[in-house]
């Protein structure tokens, strides 16, 4: 029979992994220990607008996006560049204005967020939701309108 030490109680190994899951987990990050948002989200609406028109990597954007909105861009940026190619036309680097950014913050360390693009065409907008994770923001979902 094992002995433990004075003071230390036995830890089963199911809870252990929950707690090392938990502790490198990604971790919720307060807004005060943020930068700004704004700067952000005008860097990755370029860059979505860019992997859209397919001259930017959606691997590129990977460190900005949590797994689920990174799978989603993937998904758009594949029927984007078959659009393109069922049409003929060659990818060519977009020439985009950004109107304005208009932002909230529902809760700590969450903003959610749209940001109006003006291109050539026609005007966009892309909403955005941002979170605090690992002391920097993440988008946690993107939708191009």
């Amino acid at each position: 029979m094992a002995m433990t030490p004075a003071g230390t109680a036995r830890v089963s190994p199911g809870s252990r992994s929950a707690d090392l899951a938990d502790f490198f987990a990604p971790q919720r990050t307060s807004s005060t220990a943020l930068p700004a948002p704004e700067p952000f989200l005008r860097n990755l609406t370029v860059g979505v607008l860019e992997v859209f028109a397919g001259v930017r990597e959606v691997d590129q954007l990977a460190r900005w996006l949590t797994e689920d909105a990174y799978r989603r861009l993937v998904t758009r940026a594949n029927l984007a560049a078959r659009a393109r190619s069922a049409r003929g036309v060659a990818a060519r680097r977009p020439v985009h204005a950004i109107l304005s950014v208009h932002e909230s913050s529902p809760a700590d360390g969450i903003v959610e967020a749209v940001v109006v693009v003006r291109g050539p065409a026609r005007t966009r907008a892309l909403a955005v939701r941002l979170e605090g994770m690992d002391r920097r923001w993440r988008a946690t979902s993107l939708a191009l309108l």
